[in-house]
């Protein structure tokens, strides 16, 4: 059975495989789930699911990526551009990405600066937010530049991650909030350093691409030649922790943990973690490197899949760049098969084919997604799973 909270630890874990390669069995969920097609295409409920990414904190970006102060990352959540930079005080603070003057964007992508000047007439942010220079400022009479700073939202560092959240404080849910990110495993250790980053316009409502990591009931059939040799089919330890889901999919590589006492057997190198962070994020852990994936939608059948790539190992290690790049080059083909997979359902959407979807205990991860995104919407939207 998949549990709730909290999270095995790895030793734990490894029996756990241990026991179902023995067994042939995995974990199995208390019941099916069936996902209602009209919710991946109807537009009002899809407003409802982006306005839930403006409302709840989510991760931004891996707090690596704002390594020293003036870095920032900059890129839409939620509909919404954000800007989050790391001040001169060494917080990490976030804004919505538009002068205060004439709305311009001020930030692209990644990079590092000491102030932010919108290239339209040149008002000038400093890290903090706050409007530190206008242009020939006699031309605004009565401007109070105290007043007049980058529209802040909530910005907290937990985990190894920034999360970033856009609702008015006076309608957050502080509390439950605060305590769900305070529970939050360690994700994104502080020896890990950005290797790379990339995004990518999907055409595939952002729910589809979601589910695809959430089980491994597809394994063999979708990756006979880069997942399955490595991995097994349908295999998987599930845990639940608050809204969230952390899929375990083995290597046949942890057969050797047999021969090593119980509490000394490890993950590393014998299995992949998936950390789906709800509802949008998730965090993927492989040899040497971290894998963090956020899926921003952009309408009912277009996602764009924003990569963070990290690794522990240092630069000047050219073996080791070598050995990462070899993973790499896997997770990359794996997930080219899911995509396709992902956008093979999208097309078939329309066709009247299917009145729902049918998730079953294999895929309970998928519907403990589908619940809480449910309860979550309510009463937002009246259609529903059951």
């Amino acid at each position: 059975m998949p549990t709730t909270a909290p999270l095995a630890d790895d030793p734990a874990v490894v029996q756990r495989i241990l026991d179902h390669i023995d067994r042939k069995t995995t974990d199995l969920g208390d019941s099916s789930w069936r996902e209602p097609v009209a919710n991946y295409l109807d537009e009002g409920r899809f407003a409802a699911e982006r306005e839930l990414l403006r409302r709840r904190p989510t991760a931004f970006c891996p707090s690596a990526a704002l390594a020293e102060p003036g870095s920032y990352v900059a890129r839409d959540a939620g509909g919404t551009p954000i800007l989050a930079v790391r001040g001169s005080d060494g917080r990490v603070r976030a804004f919505k990405n538009a002068c205060r003057h004439r709305g311009v964007q001020l930030a692209e992508g990644t990079g590092c600066v000491r102030a932010f000047s919108c290239r339209y007439h040149g008002w000038t942010y400093g890290l903090d937010g706050g409007l530190r220079h206008v242009p020939h400022e006699h031309g605004f009479p009565g401007l109070d530049k105290s007043t007049r700073g980058l529209a802040q939202v909530s910005a907290e560092e937990r985990a190894g991650l920034v999360f970033v959240g856009q609702a008015e404080p006076q309608t957050r849910q502080a509390a439950p909030l605060a305590e769900e990110l305070a529970a939050l495993p360690e994700l994104v250790p502080p020896d890990y350093r950005i290797a790379g980053s990339s995004e990518r316009e999907i055409p595939a409502n952002w729910k589809i691409l979601v589910e695809g990591f959430l089980e491994g009931y597809h394994i063999r059939a979708t990756h006979p030649q880069t997942f399955y040799p490595i991995q097994y089919d349908n295999l998987n330890v599930v845990e639940r922790f608050g809204p969230n889901n952390r899929i375990t999919f083995p290597y046949q590589a942890v057969e050797r943990q047999r021969a090593l006492a119980p509490a000394e057997r490890t993950a590393d190198g014998k299995l992949t973690y998936v950390y789906q962070l709800f509802p949008n994020v998730l965090v993927a852990t492989f040899p040497a490197r971290i894998i963090l994936v956020v899926l921003e939608p952009l309408a009912i059948d277009r996602t764009c899949m924003h990569t963070f790539a990290l690794t522990n190992r240092a630069e000047s290690d050219a073996r080791a760049e070598a050995f990462v790049r070899r993973g790499t080059d896997l997770v990359d083909a794996g997930g080219k098969e899911d995509r396709d997979v992902a956008c093979a359902i999208q097309r078939s959407l329309a066709s009247g084919a299917n009145e729902f979807f049918e998730f079953g205990l294999f895929e309970s991860a998928i519907v403990h997604f589908h619940r809480t995104l449910t309860a979550a919407l309510a009463p937002q939207t009246t259609a529903s799973g059951s």
